[in-house]
């Protein structure tokens, strides 16, 4: 079985590096300032002739309360009409971009994130859709993967009512952890009851797919109350579960300064957590996906797993990576046949630019034929646990042991470990090796050695 997979702590010790998460190869640590708007507009004319379909993300910075845990770009604020200039500058860039496609490209996927996308109000979600309708392919018939993140402090059955009438059908829900002494401490208060009348909602409203969102590692947690969360969160029956490692950065991410590292727990505890967690939502019927992610056996991601079709982009694991992806807003990456490119992560400067008609593109990359070939390898390692070096040979015209002979004591030695199985025809990541994929990927990075690791999280 795919989802199987076998618990090694010895193993786990030795391969629990730090590394990039993968959702792109090259990762965004590769972006520079030599990529701009020239190269996005070439790209777009390029999506244009060939009719690809889309892919929408649309980023959404605010927030009314800070989490003391969260890495995202936001911006925290009370103030509610701080939205209104940046969705008007978010209309042009829709308006901008939208004029070097094809109204024949449809959009088979759209997700809103954050920040939080429910602090705008009513009104403004309402006249944002209708801005992307009129100038993107949005589908009618409820076919497309349209997802929006939902903090359920922010939401109540109107709002869920609201974003099912302009065509969202994928809800994925903050949740974290339910113990209030861990609330407390990452400044997230929000009850079990909160969160179920939200779930109730989307079930009654009939949205497609449910996601809940977890963390381990955070300050005042142990294996016994975050056990307790994962059995309430099963109780809850979400179609899919994230369960994120905390990777404690404070030196990068201010909001984590407020959290006290004494009050976090040990590494043997968290393993324990991340080891009775696998077992709970194993025995509940869940599918390791791979990377955090579990799902359903019905799920989309584990059938499209099941029949090696599943793919992952900056959205994570996902059906539709044969997409062209948008990014919109603040921060946002787009990712378009081969170009990478990220608008500002600054908040004025995105506005500001946006104010002169020019879009706010500030790095990027462009991928050259071994970026390509190194794409696909971990993209098929992450997506599938399982590598045919036959189609990469016949895709990129190679000698795959060839190519990579340099990589091949450090692969035997992976499979003398137990984590892979090699032969000279695949790659199989076997069941003690499949939490630990990303280390596998990390030997096909050929810029790790340049960079600090430090800017990465561990593998578990």
């Amino acid at each position: 079985m795919l989802d199987a997979i076998r618990w090694d702590t010895d193993l786990i010790r030795r391969y629990d590096l730090s590394g990039p998460r993968y959702t792109s190869y090259p990762t965004a640590v590769q972006f520079t300032s030599q990529v701009g708007t020239f190269d996005l507009f070439h790209a777009l004319r390029d999506s244009r002739k060939a009719l690809r379909p889309l892919s929408l993300y649309v980023h959404v910075p605010f927030c009314a309360n800070i989490c003391y845990y969260c890495a995202c770009n936001k911006v925290i604020t009370k103030d509610r009409g701080r939205a209104l200039p940046y969705l008007q500058r978010l209309e042009q860039e829709i308006q901008l971009i939208a004029c070097h496609l094809d109204p024949a490209q449809k959009v088979e996927q759209l997700h809103f994130g954050g920040g939080t996308p429910t602090f705008l109000s009513h009104d403004e979600l309402r006249q944002l859709m209708a801005h992307l309708r009129k100038h993107f392919n949005l589908l009618d018939d409820d076919s497309g993967d349209y997802g929006i993140e939902i903090d359920p402090r922010e939401a109540d059955w109107s709002t869920m009512g609201l974003l099912r009438e302009l065509g969202f059908n994928r809800v994925s829900i903050g949740l974290q952890d339910l113990d209030p002494a861990v609330q407390r401490a990452v400044n997230r208060l929000q009850s079990l009851e909160e969160t179920r009348a939200v779930i109730d909602a989307a079930r009654t409203l009939q949205f497609r797919s449910i996601n809940i969102d977890l963390i381990y590692g955070l300050p005042r947690q142990t294996p016994e109350n975050f056990a307790r969360t994962v059995e309430e969160v099963i109780n809850l029956q979400p179609d899919r579960l994230s369960v994120f490692n905390y990777a404690h950065l404070p030196e990068r991410f201010m909001p984590q300064r407020r959290i006290n590292s004494a009050d976090l727990p040990s590494p043997a505890q968290k393993l324990e957590m991340l080891q009775t967690t696998i077992e709970q939502l194993t025995q509940a019927g869940y599918r390791y996906i791979g990377m955090d992610h579990f799902a359903l056996p019905d799920d989309e991601l584990a059938i499209a797993q099941e029949e090696s079709t599943l793919q992952r982009n900056f959205q994570g694991y996902t059906t539709h990576g044969h997409c062209d992806l948008i990014g919109l807003g603040v921060s946002a990456i787009s990712q378009i046949g081969d170009l990478y490119c990220q608008n500002t992560s600054d908040l004025n400067l995105y506005q500001n630019t946006l104010a002169s008609a020019q879009l706010a593109t500030n790095r990027g990359l462009l991928c050259n034929t071994d970026d390509r070939l190194r794409r696909a390898v971990i993209q098929q390692l992450i997506c599938g646990f399982n590598l045919e070096f036959a189609s990469i040979e016949q895709a990129f015209n190679i000698d795959f042991r060839g190519y990579f002979s340099e990589l091949w004591p450090q692969l035997q030695e992976m499979a003398n470990d137990g984590l892979i199985e090699l032969d000279s025809e695949r790659i199989s990541v076997l069941p003690a090796g499949r939490l630990l994929v990303r280390s596998v990927c990390m030997v096909f990075d050929a810029y790790l050695e340049q960079q600090n690791r430090q800017r990465f999280s561990r593998v578990i």
